[in-house]
């Protein structure tokens, strides 16, 4: 039996103008409110459920105000005695961890989030059961929780799942694995459980005064874990669900949409989500088709409330950048590194941004001064800033590349060492620069460049569907590609010709695609696809060849000939580079193709 709860419905008029429970409170207000409450509670005092959330609340608009210091201010005091602002002051400090990257900053993430499921088991509901890895099975129904007991959960699980994001970041060994793989697990099926309570309470008109609280976490717990999930390869998918797990793309972006526009302070955090899976999964990991209408609309309220917002401000570039407005792209990363000093990781997601803009421009001076940054400010990934760098500069005539006093025969030399690993596996774009990088080993006899590495790197985290967008920008890159051709026909023969001559092609095609020029670009993807068994090294070409001549017969309407060529590229090749991202590409492609016309 679910326990009587007081539960105020908002009404529709409340709903008007996405005005989010959260967003009462501007900036200013935010500040004073968080002074008075420190100074006004007395450190014996018990914080009710209501006044931590309102605090997580202020604490989420200080965040999203580019106040970061302020709002972990706000949480630190009161991280061991409420819910809600151990959740809250563990997040930021996780999300710091995250983007430094540094080893001090990942321990003091796990000691929060620590912390955070200590205090979080407090307003659990206690058992008498030794639990295992599947608690809620041995606590019974959460139909039997308390308000509190039910916020508790979410919290929980929550905190379950970033702290097992961390220890697969921290720590290399199989047993640290598996106990990560056990936490999300839990954390899965806390949130599955917390959905069907959901179910229960609407169902039965029962009454609860934070009611749209619990259901904000429930949605964006539910709404991630199964967009998540969707991604993932067909054979790990089936995998995933012999052990209980499975995901639903359009569940999860429909629970993630209907979370954004409600009125709980995980709000934006849903908004942010979705955010992320349009800009840059749809882009890495899907198909490269981004839902730029849904993506603007969401922002749009959010950008309005917090205008000089680092993270608003970022997505609105990144949106404006998927549009083809490069210039206005520019324009906006810059002043998203302007408005605030306090946490520079901002800062180096920009210069990632802007690195790649001049790319596509091939701005390749001011490539350069950005790549040159991030290797000097950012340690997230040394091996590929490094490889960026020698890549950028390889594409500069000799002159202007001596003015910069680099040595780019030393820096490809370098990315080897620079190599690191997560949950014991290494990166697969780091694996990737570093055998490339192996033409300039001081064990050959003499370095062999490699061939348009900075727009093979660009093909790699699939800049290409960006640049579709303009056709100035895909004539250019098309010119610089022929010029490389040309000058492969007059090369002596070596080792990696065939392999190059492969990689010119397929990049090639790729501006011929972009350009509408399908008969030509399919004449080049049939080169690279008819040269298989004379490739040496880079074997990764034919099924990424595939993959693209899909995309074209797609575009001429040929669905069932596209299928065919990806399930080919997906079951008749394996371990080339980057396999499982391209992987996830073909699901995120089959995903679509195979979707019955009434969805």
């Amino acid at each position: 039996m679910v326990r009587s709860w007081k539960r105020t419905r908002s009404s529709p008029s409340d709903m008007e103008g996405s005005s989010h429970h959260f967003t009462a409170f501007d900036s200013k207000q935010a500040s004073g409110h968080h002074e008075a409450s420190n100074l006004s509670r007395s450190a014996s005092a018990k914080i009710s459920l209501n006044t931590g959330l309102e605090e997580c609340a202020v604490a989420l608009n200080l965040f999203l105000s580019n106040k970061f210091s302020d709002a972990l201010e706000l949480l630190r005091p009161w991280a061991k005695d409420s819910m809600y602002h151990a959740l809250g002051y563990s997040t930021i400090v996780v999300l710091q961890a995250v983007m430094t990257f540094e080893q001090q900053d990942i321990q003091n993430g796990i000691s929060a989030m620590k912390d955070a499921l200590q205090t979080c088991q407090r307003y659990r509901k206690k058992s008498t059961v030794v639990e295992s890895f599947s608690s809620l099975l041995s606590r019974g129904s959460l139909e039997q929780l308390t308000e509190e007991e039910m916020h508790a959960e979410i919290c929980y699980a929550e905190c379950l799942l970033q702290k097992a994001a961390l220890t697969f970041v921290q720590d290399e060994n199989m047993i640290s694995f598996i106990k990560g793989g056990l936490k999300i697990r839990t954390s899965y099926q806390i949130y599955k459980e917390c959905l069907s309570i959901l179910h229960v309470i609407e169902k039965n008109k029962l009454e609860q005064q934070l009611f749209y609280e619990f259901e904000g976490g429930v949605k964006l717990g539910v709404g991630a874990f199964n967009l998540m999930l969707s991604l993932l390869p067909a054979r790990i998918i089936r995998l995933l669900e012999f052990i209980g797990f499975s995901g639903n793309r359009e569940l999860g972006l429909m629970q993630l949409r209907e979370g954004a526009s409600g009125r709980s302070m995980r709000a934006p955090l849903c908004c942010l989500t979705i955010l992320g899976f349009h800009t840059y999964i749809c882009l890495i990991l899907g198909t490269g088709e981004v839902n730029i209408v849904e993506a603007e609309s969401l922002l749009a309220p959010f950008l309005q409330q917090f205008p000089n917002g680092s993270l608003m401000l970022f997505y609105h570039a990144r949106i404006e950048l998927l549009k083809g407005n490069v210039e206005e792209a520019q324009e906006t990363f810059r002043k998203c590194i302007s408005v605030q000093e306090e946490w520079k990781q901002f800062h180096h997601l920009c210069y990632w941004e802007l690195m790649w803009i001049y790319v596509f421009e091939q701005n390749w001076m001011q490539a350069y001064y950005y790549s040159d940054l991030l290797c000097k400010e950012s340690k997230w990934s040394k091996a590929i800033y490094v490889f960026l760098k020698a890549a950028i500069l390889s594409m500069l005539p000799e002159e202007d590349v001596v003015s910069t006093k680099e040595n780019v025969v030393a820096l490809f030399r370098q990315v080897e060492s620079l190599k690191q690993r997560i949950a014991g596996k290494s990166i697969p774009t780091e694996k990737f620069a570093v055998r490339k990088a192996r033409r300039y080993s001081p064990m050959l006899p003499a370095p062999v460049k490699l061939v348009l590495p900075a727009l093979e790197m660009m093909y790699v985290w699939n800049g290409f569907p960006v640049v579709s967008k303009r056709k100035d920008l895909s004539e250019n890159l098309l010119v610089t590609v022929e010029k490389a051709e040309a000058a492969l026909q007059k090369e002596n023969s070596n080792d990696y010709l065939t392999d190059d001559e492969c990689l010119v092609k397929l990049l090639k095609g790729c501006c011929l695609k972009n350009l509408q020029r399908p008969l030509q670009a399919e004449l080049c993807f049939n080169h690279v696809i008819q040269s298989e068994k004379l490739l040496k090294y880079d074997h990764y070409l034919v099924p990424f060849t595939l993959f693209e001549l899909a995309f074209l017969h797609k575009s001429q309407g040929e669905m069932d000939k596209a299928i065919k060529v990806l399930e080919t590229a997906r079951n008749n090749y394996k371990d080339y580079s980057m396999e499982s991202r391209l992987h996830f590409r073909i699901q995120a492609a089959l995903h679509l193709w195979k979707k019955p016309p009434s969805n």
